[in-house]
């Protein structure tokens, strides 16, 4: 009795149980918490004194779960039949196929010389920079930038998307390839191999499954701005069909359709791209 008396629930001592530690409230973290209690507090005030003309808060929460119940509860088509909304999925899907396609292999070479461990340290900061300017400016305005050039249409969406995802990409690529250990470029360097030995027996097959994931991470990314650029640079697709639904026909059950038809694509894709993901686990 003595010695089960002297321990705890969990089994240990009393003597070896852990303390419990407090942390201070530092400078940083009473920052934070004011913040956050700021903007919670703006919000509510915002809401609270918007001018909503002559709609009350409630009835536009209201209207908008009739929109919604319209949207997701009643869809069908209108204007288009379900093979022409199909062959408008599939033609965003190639957008998105085409960008990441040409993003990737763009990505891949530069993306070698700018892993440390493989390049000169001017060479990568360089390119590093560069990606780094390419990322900070959104899909979107690279494909306006673009569509001074080649006008709005799928030619610009191609070349801006596809100008994004090697920035995005070439720093996913790099920091693949510098988590290799040094010690295996070391003894092939010993060995005799030369860099492009090095890359093809010791880089690539090591980093292949997150150069994969990368790649189709990117590609969910492109299809969904496909759907975006569809609307906005003229590019086609599905997304120039939901921005007719809604801004020009004011369809909300075509809308809800077409909503269906990207959720079911982006699901496929997601399952896709999670088996592509196992399999190259196991196979390694």
């Amino acid at each position: 009795m003595g010695a089960e008396s002297g321990k705890l629930g969990l089994g240990l001592p009393l003597n070896q149980s852990k303390k419990i530690k407090i942390k201070p409230l530092t400078k940083a973290s009473l920052v934070i918490r004011t913040t956050l209690i700021v903007l919670i507090l703006m919000s509510f005030y915002g809401f609270l004194t918007f001018d909503y003309k002559d709609i009350s808060l409630f009835d536009g929460i209201g209207a908008t779960l009739l929109n919604l119940k319209v949207m997701f509860f009643e869809p069908h088509f209108s204007h288009f039949t379900f093979g022409e909304a199909f062959y408008q999925v599939m033609i965003t899907l190639g957008l998105a196929v085409l960008t990441t396609l040409f993003g990737a292999i763009i990505a891949l070479i530069l993306g070698l010389f700018a892993a440390q461990n493989l390049s000169s340290r001017g060479v990568s900061n360089t390119i590093k920079g560069f990606v780094a300017f390419i990322r900070a400016v959104p899909t979107v305005l690279w494909v306006l930038i673009f569509a001074v050039a080649a006008g709005l249409g799928s030619v610009a969406a191609v070349i801006g998307m596809t100008f994004h995802s090697v920035g995005y990409l070439i720093k996913a690529y790099s920091e693949s390839f510098e988590e290799l250990d040094e010690g295996v470029i070391e003894a092939l360097k010993g060995s005799g191999a030369n860099w492009w030995q090095i890359v093809t027996q010791a880089v690539l097959p090591s980093s292949i499954s997150y150069l994969v994931s990368w790649t189709f991470l990117r590609f969910e990314i492109n299809f969904g701005v496909a759907i975006a650029m569809g609307a906005a640079a003229g590019a086609g697709g599905i997304g120039f069909d939901m921005f007719m639904a809604s801004a020009f026909y004011l369809d909300l059950r075509e809308v809800g359709v077409i909503t269906y038809f990207i959720l079911t694509i982006a699901i496929l894709l997601e399952i896709t791209a999670s088996k592509i993901r196992t399999n190259l686990k196991v196979g390694i």
